[in-house]
């Protein structure tokens, strides 16, 4: 039988869906990309959109499909338990996607269509095992789950419970395991990453990265997303000490206003903020530092947002990734006054990617003339195309085949989004 999924959202969805697909072929399934006798959904609910688009995606799938059997799981079902979805064998949550398997073989054999969620979450890390991943050269690794910050417009912590950790033997064996396989580059993904560990006295993520960064073959390691208050003493020396450790980090700043940011409870203020990059900064001279951000939050105004503006512009990220507010039910901000039209949170969203390309392009610049390295990733016509460290895209014509071998280049010019490199050796 063939197995088709379709993944909605964050890298950590990605993760297991690549899990769930790998887990299928280990039982001897065929995945494909075109037309399946099993469909996988993992759908996203951080926005309403997101929880939209989910939607159909599905109708799509059951309408077109009658006879497949449809597995919807994720965000959106924990978001909306009393959901029913006439066509769909299998509902479940955020919890039991490692039996997935097991779920869809059970139905083979009863036909019987089956809604499996909980009332909470235990303190238990669903464990998830990856060998090999789709990408040659970028490998995910699910390290944690769970939040506890609740931000006052986010559903994720009521969607995916509380902060659950991988153990480390776990982690450091998949990414040895990894390694073994030919990936080059690991990234550490999970809802609240730089969280990892709070749920063990002993050990927190600086430990983790220090054991990770010894394994013996690794040439990138990533973060894919951390939050300022999570970047300690330890952890910047760490980021000193260990030039495997790459020369990007993505920080959710999310308001640059002092205002929006209490509203939003989130936990920390732009002095603070500023200091931490500040600090990595001293560190990293040449660090690329990108973030998220929402504009159009109930009560921001005018004033709020030119702060905002002047706040990113003097912090110079290297890209700002900028999402219109969202009301999610269930969620404080969805109570809260002065909702902000629509009309102007589009507006605020343009000045902002205006601003971006602005700021992404200045630091392009800054790397004409000098020798970096990239591991190209795809081959486009007559050009390699492929990350540095810091995440500058390069591109690099050459007529030799795609190998993922890591190539020194000297960077030419910007041709946005690319940089343009000059093999050098």
């Amino acid at each position: 039988m063939k197995v088709k999924a379709v993944t909605l959202g964050c890298k950590v969805n990605a993760y297991e869906s690549e899990y769930i697909l790998s887990s299928f072929k280990d039982r001897g399934y065929e995945i494909t990309n075109d037309i399946a006798d099993i469909y996988i959904v993992n759908t996203c609910s951080v926005t309403n959109t997101s929880d939209a688009k989910s939607r159909k995606v599905i109708n799509r799938l059951i309408r077109e499909n009658p006879n497949s059997i449809i597995v919807v799981m994720g965000c959106m079902i924990e978001a909306n338990k009393d959901m029913e979805i006439p066509g769909v064998s299998l509902i479940i949550g955020n919890k039991d996607k490692n039996k997935v398997v097991d779920l869809v073989e059970n139905y083979l054999k009863d036909k019987q269509v089956r809604k499996i969620l909980y009332d909470n979450f235990d303190d238990t890390f669903e464990d998830m095992f990856i060998t090999n991943m789709t990408s040659h050269t970028r490998a995910f690794v699910k390290i944690q789950d769970g939040c506890e910050n609740f931000c006052s417009y986010c559903i994720i912590p009521y969607t995916r419970g509380n902060v659950r950790s991988k153990s480390k033997e776990d982690v450091l064996r998949e990414i040895k395991t990894l390694i073994n396989n030919g990936h080059k580059e690991i990234v550490l993904t999970g809802i609240h990453t730089g969280h990892y560990g709070e749920d063990n006295e002993n050990y927190k993520f600086p430990d983790l990265l220090k054991d990770i960064l010894k394994i013996k073959g690794l040439e990138r390691l990533r973060i894919s997303s951390i939050e300022i208050t999570e970047l300690n003493d330890e952890f910047l020396e760490v980021l000193k000490n260990n030039p495997v450790l790459v020369d990007h980090m993505h920080i959710p700043l999310q308001s640059g206003s002092e205002e929006i940011l209490k509203a939003m409870n989130r936990k920390y203020d732009m002095k603070y903020y500023k200091n931490k990059i500040e600090q990595i900064r001293q560190i990293r001279p040449n660090i690329s530092i990108t973030t998220d951000l929402i504009v159009g939050f109930p009560g921001e105004t005018e004033d709020n947002f030119k702060e905002t503006l002047i706040n990113l512009k003097e912090i110079a990220f290297t890209k700002i990734h900028v999402f219109p507010y969202s009301r999610r039910k269930g969620t404080v901000a969805d109570n809260l006054p002065n909702q902000i039209d629509e009309n102007i949170k589009k507006e605020r969203v343009k000045k902002v990617l205006e601003l971006s390309k602005e700021l992404e392009i200045k630091y392009m610049e800054k790397f004409i003339n000098q020798e970096i390295t990239f591991i190209p990733e795809v081959k486009k016509e007559n050009y390699l195309i492929g990350h540095t460290g810091n995440y500058l895209l390069v591109k690099l014509a050459s007529s030799e085949q795609l190998n993922h071998d890591e190539k020194y280049v000297k960077i030419s010019k910007v041709e946005y989004p690319y940089v343009v490199g000059i093999l050098t050796k």
